[in-house]
């Protein structure tokens, strides 16, 4: 469809653009192809293991480390949101001893009836 894979969300181009993935973690090319056939070394498949142990440990460390990263500034931009919107809002708030002196401010406790079954199957359900 001739779409640009920058721009298409789902792509792996998008999410490195926009810093969604890590791209430049090291631990990444351990895992390249390799077309040799390895002969077989006890030593070297015990030093492999722990290897991929130890690289999958560094590895959840990093992704812990992106991911708080890109949330840092989120805290920040909800709290300018919420700022801005008590601000052009700050009409609708009352303060709590003029809610008390006016009781029409205040929701009405609404009261609904519940039949005898429908409490009883309420109570089965718990």
């Amino acid at each position: 469809m001739k779409r640009n894979p920058r721009k298409v969300k789902w792509t792996k181009s998008y999410r490195a653009l926009r810093g969604k993935d890590m791209t430049q973690d090291s631990t990444f090319e351990f895992e390249r192809k390799r077309n040799r056939p390895e002969r077989y070394d006890r030593n070297v498949f015990n030093n492999t293991l722990n290897a991929m142990k130890k690289i999958h440990k560094v590895r959840a460390e990093r992704e812990v480390k992106h991911i708080a990263k890109r949330m840092q500034g989120k805290k920040q931009k909800e709290l300018q949101e919420a700022q801005k919107e008590l601000e052009q809002s700050i009409y609708m708030v009352k303060a709590p001893s003029v809610l008390k002196e006016d009781q029409s401010l205040t929701l009405p406790k609404l009261k609904v009836k519940v039949s005898q079954k429908q409490a009883a199957a309420q109570q089965m359900e718990e």
